[in-house]
């Protein structure tokens, strides 16, 4: 679909294109030569103050502030990189022995500092400092601890990204990627000043994973998010054109007997729901079993055990409605409960093999995280009930290892192992995989492994395989890409979009930057060629199924806008597995005379566009637009059709407290011959937020979905109706028009200090209506009240 790009043959061409690009050495290394005025240290000794007491308050006015290590100097990251930093920013650094404390002075002259009172994570849209604590000083990942100007919260793991080609959508490239869903328990305050804004922080030692020596040094880095003008600094010298990110922060040095004391956190959980199917019903009061708990406990600085007993539901809001442009591939939906995300990221490999949503209702789990010696180790065991209720135990279980061991420099190789059974049935995996980077601007990514299935005593082997192998120089890179799943590869613990499927990428790519001042601050073009196979088609040497090329461009202009486009040329083959219940009823002067199996044209080609367009951070608004038009597939009738993809974005923060956010997708597809509609659908979505306090919050969403589907018939052919077989019946039966108008509100109250002591009231209801729009018809369909309460004891 129009989301990537696939060209006929690509697969010789793709092989030879990435070696070359792993032989090639860009010209624009050139600019990996420092700039003589940014050569600072970036190996900074921290002083250790005994028996200093600070209140976290945002003020930096203790005594303990003036005896800190000072990091200054900061250079330009995005959207240009190897310049010294617009903005000034002064960060303090010092360490009791049982926390780490930052105290941040941003200077903001240029234009308004942006700040509100964010929930946890949601601080995008604001100023904001990121600290980079790599405690393990491996160069591999990194806690982040982040903070708006007024010491709202985000945190997660940072990482180096893996096989971006730097062309897209208009958005930044950048060589790490951020996991905001774990969380960290820290203290954060600050404040905002006649020169910008002042930040306090202080993180426990309690609080993180880190080496056992007694004098240790710990990676580091710190990045400055700019929300006007969408600039981004570091305190190290960080360039684009490097395939790590990781590698190129600096380090606090000289950490000495740090205390993290016994860690043990015991979050016990209520939590009960109410629900019913109609206007009619009562309500079922006996909705779920209520009680449950969480628990973790530090066997070591390194190793952490956790353990839930019946873990909550966690659904505080309503989804997004997901729309899939092919509906070949699977819709991925994120991990909310607490006891998962702790330590999620060391659970993840190149593919997604362990994916914990699949234990939808377990009764109880436990699981170590942590490292041992150069080797993360994750190891994942849960009950999962089939039944909804405990009294009505039906278990299956689940259990997953994921191993990863550092190599010299950066290099990894990992271990997955997951297993699955369910009374007779079972379903094992195992892969390896590894990560290379060398000559700072290459990387090399790869995964294979092996599933079994048995079912009545047979057993189902199957192969998948995923390689990444990328060149990314400042002003010229590329990347290519394969993968394959065997048509019985069954990962039923991992997520997989799409299997029995190859795929072969190329993306060569150049950038541009403006001198200082510029309108245009940098311009990157390139292609993608892409081809998809059936995984049999492919290891018969036959041509790719779908065949796409797409020119890309992205930009940023100076003031925060920035944009994409990109041209699609594609050439899709018939997927008949998607067909093999329609049948076409043949017809003579309008009367039916025969019923035969349909077949679609073996292939469709497509050409259109792409474009996105996104604001800068204005004081109070920000907006984004993407929009995909041209000739595409009309999956519903296997037919060539004219699409309009919309999907639009509008933030608006009138206050620091209030938060507004309107999202609106449109997709619609119009027959090529007649110009009629053959589906469309449409979901706007209203999201208001209120910050009573840094800690309360109250969100009402609002969102609505229209579908339309027409009556389907062999467009573009014979123009007859299609008929759908009933398998079960043996009845063909006609199509008819399918319309849905379907509203969902939800409203919700949120308490919450800490990330473990937390107290949700909600409720949501689900409507319809026969007419769109209308809002005068609308009939309940179910409704439900929720809440949950949980507290953090920390020993």
């Amino acid at each position: 679909m129009v989301n990537t790009a696939r060209f006929a043959n690509v697969r010789r061409f793709c092989v030879c294109a990435a070696a070359f690009s792993l032989l090639w050495t860009p010209s624009g290394r050139a600019h990996d030569r420092p700039d003589p005025e940014l050569v600072r240290p970036t190996e900074v000794p921290l002083p250790r103050l005994e028996g200093e007491e600070i209140v976290i308050d945002g003020a930096l006015d203790e005594p303990a502030w003036l005896e800190a290590a000072l990091l200054t100097g900061f250079s330009a990251y995005l959207p240009v990189d190897g310049r010294p930093a617009i903005d000034t920013t002064h960060v303090l650094v010092w360490y009791s022995p049982t926390a780490i404390h930052f105290g941040i002075r941003a200077f903001e002259t240029h234009d308004e500092v942006r700040a509100t009172l964010a929930d946890r994570d949601k601080i995008e849209g604001d100023d904001s400092i990121q600290l980079i604590l790599d405690t393990y000083n491996d160069r591999r990942q990194a806690v982040m601890i982040g903070v708006n100007p007024l010491g709202q919260q985000a945190d997660g793991i940072l990482r180096d990204a893996t096989g971006l080609s730097g062309v897209g959508g208009g958005t930044l490239s950048r060589a790490y990627i951020v996991d905001l869903s774990p969380d960290f328990l820290y203290e954060s305050r600050g404040r905002l000043t006649e020169t910008g804004y002042e930040v306090e922080i202080r993180v426990p030692f309690k609080s993180l994973r880190y080496q056992a020596d007694f004098v240790q040094d710990w990676g580091f880095n710190i990045i400055r998010q700019v929300a006007h003008s969408g600039y981004a600094s570091t305190w190290t010298r960080v360039l684009q054109g490097n395939a790590s990110f990781m590698a190129q922060g600096g380090t606090l040095r000289d950490l000495t007997d740090l205390r993290r004391g016994l860690v043990l956190d015991i979050s016990p959980e209520l939590t009960s729901s109410v629900n019913r199917v109609d206007a009619a019903a009562g309500w079922d009061v006996d909705a779920r079993d209520p009680l449950g708990m969480n628990v973790r406990w530090g066997l070591s600085n390194n190793l952490t055990l956790n353990g839930t007993v019946n873990p909550d539901f966690s659904q505080v809001e309503a989804d997004v409605a997901q729309i899939q442009f092919d509906p070949r591939r699977a819709v991925f939906v994120p991990e909310k409960r607490p006891f998962f995300l702790d330590g999620i990221e060391l659970f993840q490999s190149p593919s997604q093999l362990i994916y914990t949503r699949r234990i939808a209702n377990p009764v109880g789990a436990a699981k170590i995280t942590g490292k041992a010696g150069k080797t993360n180790v994750a190891f994942l065991s849960a009950a999962d009930n089939n039944e909804f209720y405990l009294k009505d135990l039906d278990a299956r279980y689940f259990n997953a290892l994921r191993l990863r061991q550092d190599l010299r420099g950066q290099n990894t190789v990992g271990l997955t192992y997951t297993d699955k059974i369910d009374g007779n049935h079972w379903n094992r995996l195992g892969a390896v995989d590894g990560r290379m980077v060398f000559s700072k601007i290459y990387s090399f990514t790869y995964q294979t492994g092996l599933s079994a299935t048995s079912d009545a005593g047979s057993v189902d082997i199957a192969p998948m395989w995923y390689l990444s192998a990328s060149a990314s120089g400042r002003k010229y890179g590329a990347r290519f890409s394969t993968t394959g799943y065997h048509g019985q590869f069954n990962a039923e613990s991992g997520f997989i979009e799409r299997t029995d499927v190859a795929t072969m990428t190329f993306q060569p790519r150049v950038t541009w930057f403006g001198e200082p001042g510029a309108g245009v601050e940098s311009f990157t073009t390139g292609i993608t060629l892409d081809g998809t196979w059936d995984y049999d088609r492919f290891t018969a040497g036959t041509g790719p199924n779908d065949r796409k090329l797409h020119g890309n461009t992205s930009y940023r202009f100076r003031g925060g806008w920035a944009g994409g486009t990109s041209v699609f040329y594609e050439s899709f083959k018939y997927p008949d597995g998607l067909y093999t219940d329609f049948f076409v009823q043949r017809r003579e002067n309008g009367a039916p005379v025969d019923t035969v199996a349909y077949t679609g044209t073996d292939r469709l080609t497509n050409l259109g566009f792409w474009t996105t367009l996104q604001t800068p951070q204005f004081k109070t608004f920000s907006g984004d637009l993407f929009l995909v038009t041209g000739r595409d597939d009309n999956f519903f009738e296997w037919a060539p059709a004219d699409i309009y993809f919309i999907d639009l974005g509008l933030n608006w923060t009138p206050t620091d407290q209030l938060r507004l956010s309107l999202l609106y997708n449109h997709q619609q597809y119009v027959r090529a011959i007649d110009k009629s509609t053959v589906g469309l659908r449409r979901v706007p979505r209203l999201k208001v937020e209120y910050q009573i306090t840094s800690a309360l919050f109250v969100r009402v969403v609002g969102q609505y979905d229209a579908n339309f589907v027409d009556v389907l018939r062999d467009n573009s052919r014979t123009e007859d109706p299609i008929l759908v077989l009933d398998r079960e019946t043996g009845v063909f039966a006609p199509t008819v028009v399918r319309r849905s108008n379907n509203f969902r509100a939800d409203w919700l109250v949120s308490y919450r200090p800490n990330p473990g002591t937390v107290f949700f009231l909600g409720y949501g209801s689900s409507l319809r209506e026969p007419n769109t729009y209308r809002f005068t018809d609308l009939r309940r369909i179910n409704d439900g009240l929720f809440f949950k309460l949980s507290y953090l004891f920390r020993v």
